[in-house]
């Protein structure tokens, strides 16, 4: 399966075994994605939320 980076129009291939919710990442730009759904062969990406450091504070 395919999906289009956001960032760089890079193709992205999504591994067959994909789950929704894993991280898939552009080899172009480095861009991370979340797999928000899967129908049909069609995959929809979403970029993927980064988690802040916390440090105690």
């Amino acid at each position: 399966m395919i999906a289009k980076c956001e960032e760089c129009d890079a193709d992205i291939t999504i591994p067959e075994d994909a789950i929704v919710g894993e991280i898939v990442q552009c080899k172009e730009c480095s861009g991370e994605y979340e797999v928000a759904s899967m129908n049909g062969g069609k995959v929809t990406l979403k970029p993927a939320e980064v988690a802040e450091e916390d440090w105690g504070e």
